[in-house]
């Protein structure tokens, strides 16, 4: 773990930490704040999955099967990791090199007013479609399929480095990523219960940004 100072990204259109200044006021109360943001948050992971189990129904080319299922994986690898987790959780993770050509990874939350529901599906997509491609990943191993071993494994990883950059937000750059996890099922098992105990009265939290950790 190295302290450093972190640079602002150039390519940040609102500020990280400022999207609730730019809601659309006639979507308060609603019971999806972005409800594009939360089906594209789906529907990438989602169909790279549904055309890996039915690509044979359309396609006998396994170079054609392989090229969709990537596509919709790095479309949704990049939906995620800048849009979906900034603006459903407000959650954000990153790199950046200095200036001695050192990479450092960051891991940023901001306090500010997440849509529960929203947040529910985030967690859901983030957490399920691993297991999936977990499956996917063993029936191929034992099924000796090895070419489409390989394109499960890119599945894996892609998905895995969004959930392992989204825990590291929600739970801290500096905390055992094993203790992580397990907090983090706790959290998703009883959250109903503490959202009832624990809910907040009077005026909504600041937006300020709180960087968890710089790697």
């Amino acid at each position: 773990m190295a302290s450093a100072t972190v640079p602002l990204l150039d390519d940040d259109t609102i500020p990280f930490g400022e999207e609730d200044e730019m809601r659309d006021p006639s979507r308060a109360g609603q019971k999806y704040t972005h409800p594009y943001v939360t089906f594209f948050h789906l529907f990438f992971r989602g169909a790279a999955i549904v055309i890996y189990m039915f690509c044979g129904w359309f396609s006998e080319s396994f170079i054609t099967s392989f090229v969709f299922v990537v596509l919709f994986l790095s479309a949704d690898f990049w939906t995620v990791k800048n849009i979906s987790g900034r603006l459903l959780v407000g959650l954000r993770w990153w790199n950046y090199v200095d200036d001695d050509g050192v990479s450092h990874w960051v891991f940023e939350s901001k306090n500010s007013r997440v849509n529960k529901n929203e947040q529910r599906i985030f967690w859901l997509g983030l957490i399920l479609c691993p297991v999936f491609w977990g499956l996917f990943f063993l029936f191929a191993l034992f099924g000796l399929k090895f070419k489409w071993l390989l394109l499960v494994m890119i599945a894996i990883a892609l998905n895995a480095a969004n959930l392992y950059g989204y825990v590291k937000c929600n739970y801290g750059a500096s905390k055992d990523l094993n203790s992580a996890a397990t907090d983090f099922v706790k959290t998703q098992l009883f959250k109903n219960a503490v959202d009832i105990m624990t809910r907040p009265s009077g005026a909504p939290p600041p937006t300020n940004v709180r960087p968890t950790g710089v790697v």
